[in-house]
């Protein structure tokens, strides 16, 4: 009798994931060919498309591990500038260190072509996510007098936003800590002149 092909004995899916995850954030959706997933999880095809239905479906889920595992928000409940600074300072350490360099959801799917535009969806909801979050704390402050009444509270916030994103980028090519923190000083230059109106 003939054993179906099928999974390998030893499969674990949650590992299978996490390696999937690494080969996603070291390079993007469309450069994690099917080769590399495969090698990196030791799965084929065939067991691949089994295991998470898809490409796309496997991105969703290392996408859903990765903000689980690396991501994380604006914190509350202390100053605006200085969350602002605490935020920039953890992106450029984070984005700077092991296992991978830059924000999956900021630079993993920027541009595109036709076949990943599903997954595109996932990263670009991602980051609205953010966004909404940043524009509320922005909010928020202004609320409580933080911020004068005329601050311009959906551009600072995608101020804020873009500087993650910028430091994702200049992470992914080679950029440090030291000089990601460059931003961060910056960044609390610019809120100072902010919060004086």
């Amino acid at each position: 009798m003939t054993r179906k092909a099928g999974r390998p004995r030893a499969f674990d899916p949650d590992e299978a994931l996490r390696r999937a995850l690494m080969v996603f954030w070291e390079r993007g959706y469309e450069g994690a060919s099917m080769t590399a997933l495969q090698e990196a999880t030791g799965l084929t095809a065939p067991q691949l498309y089994r295991a998470f239905e898809s490409k796309e479906r496997l991105f969703e889920r290392a996408v859903r591990l990765y903000q689980d595992e690396y991501g994380f928000g604006i914190r509350s409940g202390i100053p605006l500038a200085e969350a602002v600074v605490e935020y920039l300072d953890r992106a450029a350490r984070e984005f700077t260190t092991e296992p991978g360099r830059g924000c999956l959801v900021s630079t993993g799917l920027l541009a595109t072509g036709q076949d990943a535009q599903a997954a595109a969806a996932i990263c670009r909801a991602e980051r609205d996510h953010a966004l909404t979050g940043l524009r509320q704390r922005v909010a928020d402050a202004v609320a409580r007098g933080e911020l004068p009444e005329t601050a311009d509270v959906a551009g600072l916030s995608r101020t804020i936003g873009a500087l993650i994103q910028g430091m994702s980028v200049q992470a992914r090519d080679g950029a440090g800590y030291e000089e990601l923190a460059h931003i961060v000083t910056a960044a609390q230059i610019l809120l100072a002149a902010v919060s004086k109106g």
